[in-house]
């Protein structure tokens, strides 16, 4: 056996989902503390701007995942978001105006849709684990966000898989952000040294990459900076 294939069987690997986000980046630290090789993914899945990809490359980068992946997969053939469509992106000066329910920048089934992509790739890795960056506090209303949907598709990674089925290990869905609060979660990744000036968060940037500052992205992140006690480096327009 070479020294790389041992080293390989020694590796502890785990898929991240990596939007270049505060939540994802935080949950690739969070992966890395807890001892995995990270593999991360990222999709370009025809998002209203390439802000969001820019940042995921360079976390990736700068905390060392051992491979990267940026996935074309063009939601926008169907729509339905403001996030894909031609939808306006909802703006507002306080948090307390974010309407309740379901947002309309919510991406029909995007979740789902990453879970099994990032599946398909541990399937390949021999990996058994995959970081998924959600929290049910401060969550904008997204249903693929909850602690319920999350083991109904851990539950179906361990039924749709031929390393399920066959018994070679059993899929873990890990989402420690999940019953963070926004000021929880920076203050983790403060704790765990991430980068904020290396992430992106707003769902409608100007033409200059500065956030709008007035999405809902932008307001529960400005929102969790504040309530945290941390200063967040980004130039917000707003």
């Amino acid at each position: 056996m070479t020294q790389s294939s041992e080293q390989s069987m020694r590796e502890r690997r785990a898929v991240c989902l990596l939007s270049g986000g505060l939540d994802s980046s935080t949950c690739l630290a969070v992966a890395q503390r807890e001892g995995f090789a990270c593999y991360a993914l990222s999709f370009d899945y025809g998002q209203r701007h390439r802000r969001e990809l820019e940042a995921a490359a360079r976390v990736a980068a700068a905390m060392g995942a051992v491979r990267h992946v940026t996935l074309p997969l063009d939601l926008r053939a169907f729509g339905g978001s403001a996030l894909t469509d031609e939808i306006a992106v909802p703006k507002h000066d306080r948090v307390e105006q974010i309407e309740s329910g379901i947002p309309v920048t919510y991406v029909p089934a995007r979740n789902t849709i990453f879970l099994s992509c990032a599946l398909g790739w541990a399937e390949v890795l021999g990996a058994f684990d995959i970081y998924l960056g959600v929290n049910a506090i401060d969550y904008s209303g997204y249903p693929d966000c909850r602690p319920d949907f999350v083991r109904a598709f851990e539950q179906t990674a361990n039924l749709a898989t031929a390393a399920g089925v066959e018994g070679r290990g059993r899929f873990r869905i890990h989402t420690p952000l999940i019953d963070l609060s926004k000021a929880g979660i920076v203050q983790l990744a403060a704790s765990l040294g991430v980068d904020f000036g290396l992430t992106h968060s707003c769902y409608d940037p100007l033409p200059d990459g500065r956030p709008c500052g007035r999405c809902d992205s932008c307001l529960l992140r400005r929102k969790g900076f504040a309530e945290a006690g941390v200063v967040d480096p980004l130039e917000y327009a707003a």
